[in-house]
């Protein structure tokens, strides 16, 4: 068997994977996140499956399991400063209907929908693969919606983010 590539080449590999960005809206009872991510992807036309990549460490993951479901929430390119905000937990503000400031509302799932987003996905959760350092939960969509629909999503080509490739330690 061949020896694994080191890993500053495997990182500058797996980092020119092109990837689109979003938040995940996540719930579970009255607690509920934002996530920045870009590991998502549709898996099925029939029914529409999309993918989600969480951190098994990740207060997202906790959310997703506990509540059944999430939604995917894509910016536009020229909007990226939002996914830096949304490296961490976010603060929910019930009064003001606001994850980290920014405008929410509860999808037909009952996870968060930004309202700014371009476009969303409220998805429930149809299966979940434990892969290693992270789940891939498997959402059907259920509701859907644009709000932009002449703005390209952000994609983490648009930032100086970086993520994925091999864990790093320290």
């Amino acid at each position: 068997m061949a020896e694994r590539p080191d890993d500053e080449l495997l990182n500058r590999v797996m980092w020119k994977i092109p990837n689109a960005l979003a938040l995940v809206g996540s719930r579970t009872g009255d607690e509920r996140n934002g996530m920045t991510t870009s590991w998502v992807t549709q898996l099925s036309m029939e029914p529409v499956l999309i993918g989600v990549g969480v951190d098994n460490s990740a207060v997202t993951h906790r959310l997703i399991t506990a509540g059944g479901s999430f939604t995917v929430n894509l910016w536009s390119a020229e909007e990226t400063k939002v996914f830096v905000k949304f490296s961490k937990p976010a603060v929910y503000d019930a009064e003001a209907g606001t994850l980290n400031g920014r405008p929410v509302r509860d999808g037909a799932t009952g996870a968060p929908v930004f309202t700014e987003a371009i476009a969303f996905l409220d998805c429930a959760v149809r299966a979940t693969h434990d892969l290693g350092t992270h789940t891939l939960f498997v959402g059907e969509v259920v509701d859907a919606g644009i709000t932009d629909d002449e703005a390209r999503a952000a994609a983490m080509s648009d930032t100086r983010m970086k993520y994925g490739g091999v864990k790093r330690h320290g």
